[in-house]
């Protein structure tokens, strides 16, 4: 089993950056608040854009400048869930109060061209460490400091 925290629940209009909430209900659509672009940007299967902390500290070691959580798009920022050991298909538990969250990784996030505006070398320099897009198969609450598990 492997364990981490929700760092920040972020929302947005659509594109990049999305922005730290206290906290936000989920559902199979997403995040409440949430709004995508493009209709390939969100979904059931694509509901929640899950990043580790470690990938965003590796890309600040390869000089991107990191405008805080929800820079890169990402709806959940989590610290110490070992993301090089998740795969496709693979299911995660949010300890949400007394209602679990289950979440299930439906792929990695294949970073697109509106992330360049953070950073020219964007998007081939996030390749391998842009994280994961996942489904909500339940309700619920989020906020940081929640558990994040995979059983």
């Amino acid at each position: 089993m492997s364990v981490g925290t929700i760092v920040a629940v972020c929302v947005g209009n659509g594109g990049v950056p999305k922005h730290p909430v206290a906290e936000a209900k989920v559902g199979p659509d997403g995040l409440e608040g949430d709004r995508h672009r493009y209709h390939l940007h969100g979904g059931r299967d694509r509901a929640l854009c899950l990043l580790s902390v470690d990938e965003v500290r590796s890309l600040e070691a390869d000089g991107v400048r990191v405008a805080g959580p929800g820079a890169f798009g990402e709806n959940l920022l989590i610290d110490g869930l070992d993301f090089s050991a998740l795969r496709a298909g693979d299911r995660l538990l949010v300890r949400a109060d007394d209602t679990p969250i289950e979440l299930e990784l439906f792929d990695v996030r294949e970073p697109c061209a509106t992330l360049r505006r953070i950073d020219r070398r964007f998007p081939d320099l996030m390749l391998g460490r842009s994280g994961f897009m996942a489904r909500v198969l339940g309700e619920g609450t989020l906020r940081a400091e929640l558990a994040i598990e995979r059983p």
